[in-house]
């Protein structure tokens, strides 16, 4: 039953990974500024948090091995750079779709593990703290990277976008005075119990293929 029990881990990491690259095309062009700009960046940013730290900390625990998050998140970078490719073939600018910065969260979640001699509760508690609060910061760095954003939503609008989702003046601030504060705020607090999530479900799957 080991192959069975192989299968099913690997299986699982390859979905999660999908998810997340389909997750970050759907929610991607968050940096488009409208007037639900910040609302829309504190959103992505937990949903980015919680959707890497529950494949990463499965993985992780799956090996044993520090540094298989940071490999986990560099296979959800791969397949969204992949993935921008289609965008680009239908005339799209390459930076349409900005890939989130994973990897140095990741790296945070291996370097707790590693540095509590393998803890698996120090990993949930303080790994799933640590990529919560980083990953806003190192998106909004990000975003400082990009070439006017309010410029490319007026120039390249979604086409699946409804009437009343296209791009407008911005209102900064309106919602948030610190979107990426609330963000790591909000994906601290919600990254631990699915970090602890990811942790069962790779002891339910032991279970499952006993």
């Amino acid at each position: 039953m080991v192959w069975l029990r192989r299968t099913t881990h690997y299986l699982f990491i390859v979905v999660v990974a999908v998810n997340s690259t389909l997750l970050t095309i759907n929610a991607g062009d968050y940096i488009f500024y409208t007037d639900w700009a910040w609302t829309s960046f504190v959103v992505f940013s937990v949903s980015q948090s919680t959707m890497l730290v529950v494949g990463a900390i499965y993985y992780m625990l799956f090996t044993g091995v520090p540094r298989t998050a940071t490999y986990y998140a560099t296979i959800m970078t791969i397949y969204t750079w992949v993935a921008k490719g289609a965008w680009f073939a239908l005339g799209y600018p390459y930076d349409f779709i900005v890939t989130p910065v994973w990897i140095p969260s990741a790296m945070l979640l291996d370097l707790t593990y590693w540095a509590t001699r393998r803890n698996k509760h120090a990993a949930i508690i303080i790994g799933g703290t640590l990529v919560g609060l980083s990953l806003p910061i190192f998106n909004m760095i990000n975003l400082l990277l990009v070439r006017d954003p309010l410029e490319m939503a007026f120039k390249y609008p979604r086409p699946t976008l409804p009437p009343y989702m296209t791009p407008i003046e911005p209102q900064v601030g309106k919602f948030y005075n610190s979107p990426v504060a609330l963000g790591s705020g909000a994906g601290a607090v919600l990254s631990v119990p699915i970090a602890a999530l990811g942790a069962k479900l790779n002891t339910w799957t032991y279970r499952w293929m006993a």
